[in-house]
């Protein structure tokens, strides 16, 4: 049904991007949304804008913001991109989730190290910062992705 719903709209993007590329961004984006989207939710209101004390450790309401959409937005990231996406590479699955998780935890650095240095260091507003951080996260996860997590030994279209 996804990979119907993308064709039917590749026609317009197809002199910009391969297939590939357009249904990583397409996917991608959705995901990217709702991440934000969580995040969002869990700043303003799960969290309140307060920080998470676990007895333990205290978070402040960015990150833990951050990590709570995480462990929403990872697993239907790595299914859309294992089977809406990157649908031609040879790779076992256990192997596409274990590249999959090593270049999402790169980005999870990316993500902390961004969120830190525009929120408390530039002053930005955490929402602001998310989605800057975003940009940049991005331009690496696709990168990693096509050419490790999900790498095919033929040139998908």
């Amino acid at each position: 049904m996804i990979e119907h719903t993308l064709d039917f709209f590749y026609p317009l993007f197809k002199r910009f991007f391969d297939r590939t590329t357009y249904r990583y961004a397409a996917c991608g984006g959705v995901n990217t949304v709702f991440d934000i989207f969580l995040f969002f939710i869990s700043y303003n209101f799960i969290l309140d804008k307060q920080n998470l004390d676990l007895s333990f450790i205290v978070i402040s309401p960015h990150i833990a913001a951050f990590l709570m959409a995480f462990l929403v937005s990872f697993p239907t990231g790595f299914f859309l991109m294992r089977f809406i996406v990157f649908t031609a590479s040879p790779l076992r699955g256990r192997v596409q989730f274990f590249r999959y998780l090593l270049t999402v935890s790169v980005s999870l650095l990316l993500n902390y190290f961004f969120l830190k240095l525009f929120v408390e260091h530039f002053h930005l507003y955490p929402t602001i910062s998310k989605l800057i951080t975003t940009v940049f996260v991005i331009a690496f996860s696709y990168l990693s992705q096509r050419h490790f997590s999900f790498k095919s030994t033929k040139a998908s279209t």
